[in-house]
């Protein structure tokens, strides 16, 4: 299956190995240093760059009489410890080998990383109110960092890029999110704060995740193993439509439906599943299942669509299908990329015989899980106009066929872009490293709704491998829980999502800007971005600045026991628990057949709320806001929103990689 491309550019950057480090006759800082950087104050900060080997470079600043020494070495690299003072400036860093380099309008303050996909990369310009924002964006002593959009095989050696003072000339570009939460921190601490912005709509948390720590959690082997042969050159593109013709010829002989004739009209389909369309295989518990899946559907055709042209539509089929008319093959899609795409296909007048018909579907998935149909009203059979139409929508009969395993991977074109593991991270976080920083925010996890299952695993170890790389202990990592958003055919993804990422929490020195009541279910980039950027801004100053007057936090689920037929929940951070002017909204309650009904809330004392519900007598789980597009009222007396929760353990609907 194809991962779900939140606005990823058509147009990739150029795909790159590692960059060789320079060797020239002239000094060459790394490109994250310039004019009118911010340094990490009272640290020693790394200073590092590229010169000829073997030549001796100093570093010194307009702030010390210390001048630190190296030998660029045989790769061209080198690096000082330069220790920064107190915030401010303006100062001045110069840099001695083969030839000089000096840096002005220099200041010490506090620099974070933000980082992420699209709704981190989202402009000013783009966000609520630009006009107003742009026009008061005079903020001299904030500075601001883009990394360009580049992706790279290896971990690349630099970066390019340059320091710009804020201003309504240059925030209109610049990340909204990293912007309100920088202008913000700057307000609140007065000292000078520098902002590196480096994010790519679209993309899944493993493009942001080095090869060591995938490799090292057990993660996306193949993936990498296909990515360092396309590295080494033992990898190159073959002749892919000749492999995939073997492959459809192998299925044609080999797989188990196509020998047993399941497309046949007179076909005895009674043992198999009964499921209802549309659906993902992670409804049948087929999450894990790549391979084929046979559906079979008997129609009463009308005495009025006999004999006449008809059009048969089933919807998209992730990610291809060969699809019969009462035993004849009337339509296929049999290539790569066509997972989102909604089938039509021609019925011919000879075929459309009054009385009872049969259409076959062998979807073919080749990774992820699987799906057919999107909505009901794309799944129909109707006369060339439209008219008569029937639904195909609800029942059919299911059953799995062939796997993968069996028929043999599905032949691809070797390729690298911005979605392939290691890819962001080697061309726009490993050229940072190591630039000293405060910490990181971070705002991501839409393109992995439907792998909520892995992200458990994968943004804590991503969180690690970033405090690895930069071997600045355990620094600062702030990030944006999903918005509300009503993802195509959500039956509990985007809520394991949210789940995923609350878990990540465990994590020591993390924390999570809910974002629950200013999403937007039509919409997945909510334009209100100065809320989001206050929020992390919220986490820093209590967390990191040790601000004691700061409520960082809004209610958060601390136990739950069984009360009068229903559930009383307590929480922590709830001070001023409120809904406002209506009951709490959001809340569903189950028994132990596990199915979830609407439910009643009602605040009570000491931070706790009762749920109950008439259709449940006997609750055993309460579950709040896990529609995908719940836009919950339950807050705090800060105005900090509540957390999709549940209090049970059940197994979730989410893929497994």
């Amino acid at each position: 299956m194809s991962i779900a491309s939140c606005c990823l550019p058509l147009i990739f950057a150029l795909a790159t190995a590692a960059r060789p480090a320079l060797q020239a006759d002239e000094l060459r800082p790394a490109g994250i240093f310039g004019d009118g950087m911010v340094l990490q104050r009272e640290t020693l900060a790394p200073v590092f760059g590229f010169d000829t080997p073997g030549v001796t470079v100093r570093v010194g600043a307009s702030w010390t009489d210390d001048v630190r020494e190296t030998t660029a070495g045989v790769d061209g690299r080198w690096k000082v410890a330069l220790e920064t003072p107190a915030a401010g400036g303006p100062h001045t860093v110069s840099i001695q080998g083969s030839s000089k380099v000096e840096f002005e309008d220099v200041w010490s303050g506090e620099v974070w990383i933000a980082s992420g996909q699209s709704n981190m990369q989202w402009s000013v310009t783009d966000s609520a109110n630009p006009e107003e924002e742009i026009a008061q964006a005079n903020h001299p002593h904030l500075r601001l960092f883009t990394v360009p959009r580049t992706t790279a095989m290896a971990p690349a050696a630099d970066v390019e890029g340059t320091w710009s003072v804020c201003s309504p000339d240059t925030i209109a570009g610049f990340s909204a999110v990293a912007y309100h939460f920088g202008r913000n921190l700057e307000a609140e601490l007065d000292v000078p704060i520098g902002l590196v912005s480096t994010n790519w709509g679209g993309t899944r948390v493993e493009a942001w995740t080095s090869e060591a720590a995938l490799r090292a959690a057990g993660e996306l082997t193949l993936e990498l193993d296909q990515i360092a042969g396309l590295r080494d050159g033992t990898i190159t593109a073959p002749n892919v439509e000749e492999l995939q013709s073997e492959w459809w010829r192998k299925h044609a002989e080999e797989e188990q439906g196509m020998n047993a004739g399941w497309m046949e009209a007179g076909f005895d389909d009674g043992a198999w599943t009964e499921a209802s369309l549309p659906h993902t295989w992670a409804d049948l518990g087929l999450e894990a299942f790549d391979g084929c899946v046979w559906y079979r559907r008997a129609v009463e055709l009308p005495a009025e669509l006999a004999g006449r042209e008809l059009v048969l539509e089933i919807g998209p089929v992730d990610d291809m299908d060969l699809t019969w008319f009462d035993g004849e093959l009337v339509g296929e899609t049999r290539g790569d990329g066509s997972w989102q795409t909604p089938r039509s296909y021609a019925i011919p007048a000879e075929l459309a015989r009054e009385g009872r018909v049969v259409i076959t579907v062998c979807a073919v998935d080749s990774g992820g899980t699987g799906r057919v149909g999107n909505e009901p009203e794309g799944m129909r059979l109707a006369a060339k106009d439209g008219s008569g139409a029937l639904s195909l929508a609800g029942p059919w009969k299911v059953h799995a066929g062939g796997s993968l395993a069996e028929l043999g991977a599905w032949p691809r074109r070797p390729s690298f872009h911005a979605n392939s593991a290691t890819a962001l991270f080697n061309g726009m976080i490993a050229p940072l490293v190591p630039f000293a920083i405060r910490g990181a925010i971070w705002y991501q996890g839409e393109a992995n709704v439907a792998n909520a299952a892995a992200y458990r695993r994968r943004f804590p170890a991503m969180i690690s491998d970033w405090r690895a790389h930069w071997k600045q202990g355990a620094f600062p990592f702030y990030f944006v829980q999903i918005a509300p958003f009503a993802y195509a055919a959500d039956t509990g993804q985007a809520a394991e999502l949210r789940e995923a990422q609350a878990l990540a929490l465990r994590t020591p020195n993390t924390g999570m800007a809910v974002v629950m009541d200013v999403g937007n279910p039509v919409d997945i980039h909510p334009r209100d971005k100065r809320t989001v950027g206050r929020r992390l801004a919220l986490l820093a100053l209590a967390n990191t600045y040790g601000r004691t007057d700061v409520v960082a936090s809004g209610p958060v689920l601390r136990e739950h026991r069984s009360e009068d037929g229903g559930i009383r929940l307590a929480f922590d951070h709830a001070e001023g628990l409120t809904s406002g002017a209506d009951p709490p909204t959001c809340f569903t309650l189950a028994g132990a057949d596990r199915v979830f009904h609407p439910a009643t809330a009602v605040i009570g004392e000491r931070h706790t709320i009762l749920v109950t519900s008439p259709f449940v007598t006997e609750p055993v789980a309460v579950r709040f806001a896990w529609g995908a597009a719940d836009v919950p009222n339950l807050r705090n007396g800060a105005g900090l929103p509540a957390s999709s929760f549940r209090t049970d353990d059940w197994p979730g609907v989410s893929a497994n990689e």
